[in-house]
This record gives structure tokens, C-alpha cells and sequence, in this order.
């Protein structure tokens, strides 16, 4: 294949990454989307096998290994992608993500092996050093990621006196090891070493950080792993990798930022602070003690959402883990046939990924004009008859404006105290991520309604139609 007909391919896979990257940001071409870009990587990933090929570049062995691990990879994102449930979204998308970060950084352990005993310039071993750094980086701490959102371990911070000056020593290593392989020699122990340190700070990194801050920490290792891909892009002298790779990093870094300026704090905050710790004193006490909560039954409750003029449905992970989302959908739907206006308010951090309710709720096919962002619909609730909170906790928690010691005090978070009435579907009275009491929970105006999300849903449908 000639180097013109391949960059030429390498062209049109990286416009087609562009072009759906630009649908992927509205929900309605979210789907058209993800083919856009999945034949983008398709053209890129044969023009590549195809060119390799041609030029003999693979052995026998190699080009057998090459099929195998196309058709292993294909065989195992395919299933695992249809058989996933919501529910484990995340965790997937932590996976794929870390898989990604790891591949990066094998692939510049071998370019660096490749080379072993020569003098690189700094120009060519930088890459290398690069990928498997953030690589490796990013292997490891999405499999933590993964490990904590599959319940595997704790979700909660884990902390230790002296952490972070534990984990700025490891980088301070990394970095020596670092400028010694770009600067002064290639030894295999060294970059060997690189690679194992990179993958400690990478466990450690994510270790304190709890499932309240999950989505922006996925968020910060899919940036991680697009810049680890972008060093493989110019190692491999691949130009659909190097603008993949940035794609990905430039817009996974813009997510973070945009996240954490939706949660009111800033990013060190968020990777450093241990949110979701178990809280002592005052802030986690807050509102239990002398305090009791009204509960109420669904017959009632559905009464009055069926004479209501407006409800607002407020989705959190709770409706994820109850894969309650069609039976919302259900009751929004009787809700409407009774002249009720129904909206959905998205509040940007709610679940454990980026866009993880849009994602359900799309499932459902609820209407994306019915999903409104939380600026979009913030000055609603004071006009609204009922806020129906299904799963969610931290981002209504009023804490966030009223409590300056609180660990989320600052954090943007949706009106629903604003509403004249407010109807919790909880498991619990269990704290949310944050490991926070919720005030709200004990307001006048609060009905408690007890049970699993898509068994209360599937009794408040039976009331609506019944009222």
C-alpha cells in the first residue's frame, strides 16, 4: 500500500473520529455518533493490518497473533457491550478505559526493548517513556476504578497518614527515572521500573478518592489514556493514533474541568480531598438526631402526582441499580395522559460516570426535550407540585448552600427544596456518596416512600391509573 493511499485512509478515519465526537454531543446523535467513530477506527485499524502486511512486516506467527487478537478484541467488546447492564456501565467504561492506558504502555515497552543498547535522542525515546508513564498510569488506576465501582473493594477513601507525601516521592522517582532513560541511557531494568512505579501511583492516585468523585476520576483517566494513545500515535509514526489519542485526551480533560466546576471545587480538590470518608461530628449527624421523617404510602403519594400540574423526575444511581428506568418512563407517560407536564432534571455528577442518566434514561426512550439540565431547569422547581427523587441524594442535598463544614458545601446542586412538595424513593436513610446526612430528608414538605426503586415506581403506576 502506498504511503499516500494509507495516510490517505489515516485522513478519513481521523475526520470521521471528528465527526462523531461532534455527534456524540447531543443525545439525538449519540447512536449515529458511535458508528461514525467505530468506522473511523475500523478503517484506520485495516489500512494499518493491511499495510503492515504488505510490507512483511509480520512474520507468520505475527500476522496470526494480529487476526487473533482482532478477533478476541471484537468478540469481547461486542458481548460485553450488549450484555452489560446499566447498572455496570461505569465499571465497563473504567475497564475498556484502563485496557486502553495498558495497551499504550506496552507498546512503548517494546519500542523501548526494541532499541535496547542504542543511543536514542531524547526527541524519539520521549514518547516511549511518555506512554508508559500516563499508560501505565491509567491501566492501573481505572482497574481501581473498576474494583470500587463493581464493589470488589471499599468505594470509600482509602487513607493513610502520610499518603501524599508517600505518592510524591513515587512521582519524584518517576521522574528521575524519567529524565535518566530520555537523557542518558535505555536499560531495561530502568524502563521496567518506570513502568511497575507507574502503575503503583496509579493505584495510590485513585485509592482516596470515593464513589462521590468517581465520574470525574473516570473522566481524568480516559484524558490519561487519549494522551498515552497520542505518544503511541508518534512512536508508531501513526498519524490516526496521534489524532485519536488527542481527541480524546483534549476532550476528556475539558469533561473534568467541566464536572468539577459543576460540583463547585476545583480538581485537586476532588483527587485530594477524600471525599466520601466516613464524616465525625456535627456534618455527618446533621438532621438525625430529635428529627423524624415522614413516610408515606404509594396509593397517596400516586393521588396526589395524578392531580399534580407539573412533576419533576430527578434520577440517580438508585434507579440505575433498580434498572427502574422503563418503569419511570411508564409513569411519566400516565402522568401526561392525565394533562401533567413531566421533565427530567439532569443533575451533571448524578451516578458514577459522565452522562450516566442521560444514558439510562435514553434506554427507556424518554424524549430528549424532556431532559433538562440542571441550569436549564433550576428556577422550575419554585412553580413545580412535586419533585419525585428516585435514587438521588448529594446533588439535592441543600447542605451544599446551608453548611460551610460540609464536604460538598460549594457544589452546585438542583432546587428541589424549591418544590412544593418532595417525594423520596429510597432504600434507606443511608447517607448518598458524599457519606453525608441529607436535610432535605426531614423537611415538612418531604415524603418518604421506602423500597426498591422499580417496586415503588411499579406501585405508584398502579395508583396513577387507579386515581
Amino acid at each position: 500500500m502506498s504511503t499516500l493511499l494509507l495516510q490517505a485512509l489515516y485522513l478519513v478515519a481521523a475526520a470521521l473520529f471528528i465527526l462523531g465526537m461532534k455527534q456524540l454531543s447531543s443525545p439525538k446523535g449519540a447512536r449515529r455518533g458511535n458508528w461514525t467513530s467505530a468506522v473511523g477506527m475500523l478503517i484506520a485499524l485495516l489500512a494499518t493490518v493491511v499495510n503492515l502486511g504488505l510490507l512483511r512486516r509480520f512474520t507468520f506467527t505475527g500476522s496470526v497473533l494480529a487476526l487473533v487478537g482482532v478477533a478476541v478484541g471484537s468478540i469481547v467488546g461486542t458481548v460485553g457491550a450488549r450484555r452489560v447492564r446499566m447498572t455496570a456501565m461505569p465499571q465497563m467504561v473504567a475497564l475498556f478505559n484502563g485496557v486502553g492506558g495498558g495497551a499504550a504502555a506496552l507498546v512503548a515497552v517494546y519500542e523501548l526493548s526494541y532499541i535496547l543498547g542504542t543511543h536514542p535522542s531524547p526527541a524519539e525515546s520521549f514518547p516511549s517513556v511518555f506512554s508508559i508513564v500516563v499508560g501505565g498510569i491509567s491501566f492501573a488506576g481505572s482497574m481501581i476504578a473498576f474494583a470500587k465501582l463493581q464493589e470488589l473493594m471499599t468505594g470509600t477513601p482509602i487513607t493513610y497518614p502520610g499518603q501524599q507525601v508517600v505518592n510524591g516521592l513515587v512521582a519524584l522517582a518517576i521522574v528521575a527515572l524519567a529524565v535518566y532513560l530520555i537523557g542518558f541511557s535505555n536499560l531495561a531494568l530502568a524502563f521496567s521500573a518506570l513502568l511497575v512505579l507507574a502503575l503503583v501511583l496509579g493505584v495510590a492516585f485513585v485509592l482516596p478518592i470515593g464513589g462521590a468523585d468517581m465520574p470525574v476520576v473516570i473522566s481524568l483517566l480516559n484524558a490519561f489514556t487519549g494522551l498515552a494513545v497520542a505518544a503511541s500515535g508518534f512512536i508508531l509514526d501513526n498519524f490516526a493514533l496521534i489524532v485519536a489519542g488527542t481527541l480524546v485526551g483534549a476532550s476528556g480533560t475539558l469533561l473534568t474541568l467541566l464536572m468539577s466546576q459543576a460540583m463547585g471545587r476545583s480538581i485537586a480538590n476532588v483527587l485530594f480531598a477524600a471525599v466520601g470518608s466516613p464524616v465525625a461530628g456535627p456534618a455527618g449527624a446533621a438532621g438525625a438526631e430529635g428529627k423524624s421523617v415522614r413516610a408515606g404510602q404509594a396509593d397517596d403519594i400516586g393521588t396526589m402526582l395524578a392531580y399534580s400540574r407539573r412533576v419533576i423526575i430527578v434520577p440517580g444511581y438508585g434507579l440505575a441499580v433498580a434498572q427502574a428506568q422503563h418503569v419511570v418512563r411508564e409513569l411519566a407517560d400516565l402522568l401526561e395522559k392525565k394533562g401533567v407536564a413531566v421533565d427530567y432534571a439532569i443533575h451533571p455528577v448524578a451516578g458514577r460516570m459522565p452522562g450516566h442518566m442521560n444514558v439510562l434514561l435514553a434506554e427507556a426512550n424518554v424524549p430528549y426535550e424532556q431532559l433538562k439540565e440542571m441550569d436549564e431547569i433550576n428556577d422550575d422547581f419554585k412553580s413545580t407540585d412535586v419533585v419525585l427523587v428516585v435514587g438521588a441524594n448529594d446533588v439535592v442535598n441543600p447542605a451544599a448552600r446551608n453548611s460551610p463544614g460540609s464536604p460538598i458545601y460549594g457544589m452546585p446542586i438542583l432546587n428541589v427544596d424549591d418544590a412544593h412538595n418532595v417525594v423520596f424513593l429510597k432504600r434507606s436513610m443511608r447517607p448518598g456518596f458524599a457519606g453525608i446526612d441529607n436535610e432535605l430528608l426531614y423537611d415538612p414538605k418531604t415524603i418518604m416512600l421506602f423500597g426498591d426503586a422499580k417496586e415503588s415506581l411499579t406501585k405508584l403506576v398502579a395508583a396513577v391509573k387507579a386515581a
